[in-house]
């Protein structure tokens, strides 16, 4: 008996195969969720990108006051600071990919994921800066953003993002 690998590098196998790159490139939106990837995002926007938009949620506040409802609406911008509806930016994309720094408040992707799964939209979490901070940063970092994210990435550099943009046809 062959093995699985083996199996599935078969001619007969090899007729299943898509020979074509992905013809239309994906939507995707990334966004800061704190103040100290927010520079990082504005460096990447600079670039160019086919289908990518940049965001930051870095003035979120977890909790909203007491007096106040709490709205998606209002706390979500672009890069040039206009307020952007949350669940409008989730609804065109096919992924979204949220930053945050290592030991940063990450609470935001809470709200990204909940708004994420509502549309059946993947997520990604990067961390940020891990290499340069203590463990516990990391530590911090992980338990908030695992349970908000598909695929979560530590990443070593900001050059990564980039890297798994491009690789994504972003």
């Amino acid at each position: 008996m062959i093995s699985e690998s083996a199996r599935v590098t078969t001619a007969a196998e090899a007729r299943f195969r898509i020979d074509a790159p992905n013809s239309q490139p994906r939507n995707i939106k990334v966004i800061a969720l704190d103040g100290a990837s927010e520079g990082v995002i504005k460096r990447l926007a600079a670039h160019p990108w086919n289908r990518a938009s940049f965001f930051t949620a870095s003035a979120f506040d977890a909790a909203p006051r007491e007096a106040q409802p709490f709205s998606v609406a209002g706390w979500l911008k672009d890069l040039a600071g206009r307020t952007k509806d949350l669940v409008d930016e989730v609804d065109t994309a096919d992924l979204v990919v949220m930053v945050a720094a290592s030991g940063e408040n990450a609470q935001a992707a809470a709200i990204v994921a909940e708004a994420c799964s509502v549309k059946h939209v993947m997520t990604t979490a990067l961390i940020l800066g891990s290499a340069a901070g203590p463990d516990e940063a990391l530590s911090k970092s992980l338990a908030q953003l695992r349970p908000h994210a598909m695929m979560l990435v530590i990443a070593s550099a900001d050059e990564y993002i980039e890297d798994m943009l491009t690789a994504l046809r972003a």
